[in-house]
């Protein structure tokens, strides 16, 4: 049996934060702040992060994988585009995902913002179609949960509106 040229998924992951929603909002806004949480991480280096954060604008990061990975100097593309962003309510956005100048996936990330008086919650609901190749639904929720954990972080260290 072979498998599906597509495979579709949608999964929600939830994060709750002891601060204003204009403390998560900001760090999603902001590209010094969003590209700590979103771009760094210790199994890659970030060759470009760019974010233009405005409905229509464009998000792009390229990484380069270290060595000791699986996938050592492989190039990762993420080009994205701001559909909706309604200050300290919601960010949706379309993004691609290639690996090695191949395309392996295309997403829809709407990302919630709930406040609770002085509390808030976060909900990021993925959307995708994976191709041929991809990493699949599973690592990528994984990996969602680990960037909004990141997420956390920032916003816990970073006391800035």
């Amino acid at each position: 049996m072979t498998s599906p040229a597509v495979v579709h998924n949608t999964f929600t992951l939830e994060r709750a934060f002891p601060v204003a929603a204009e403390r998560v909002f900001a760090a999603l806004a902001d590209p010094v702040r969003k590209r700590r949480w979103f771009a760094e991480g210790a199994a890659h280096d970030v060759l470009c992060f760019e974010m233009d954060f405005h409905a229509g604008g464009i998000e792009r990061a390229e990484y380069r994988m270290k060595d000791g990975t699986p996938f050592a100097g492989v190039i990762l593309e993420h080009v994205g585009t701001f559909l909706d962003i309604a200050s300290g309510q919601r960010v949706v956005t379309s993004s691609t995902m290639s690996f090695g100048g191949r395309r392996i996936s295309a997403a829809l990330v709407t990302l919630e913002i709930v406040a609770n008086d002085a509390a808030t919650t976060l909900r990021c609901t993925h959307q995708a179609a994976y191709f041929e190749g991809a990493d699949g639904p599973t690592i990528r929720e994984a990996g969602w949960r680990s960037l909004l954990d990141k997420l956390v972080a920032e916003v816990a260290q970073n006391t800035q509106v």
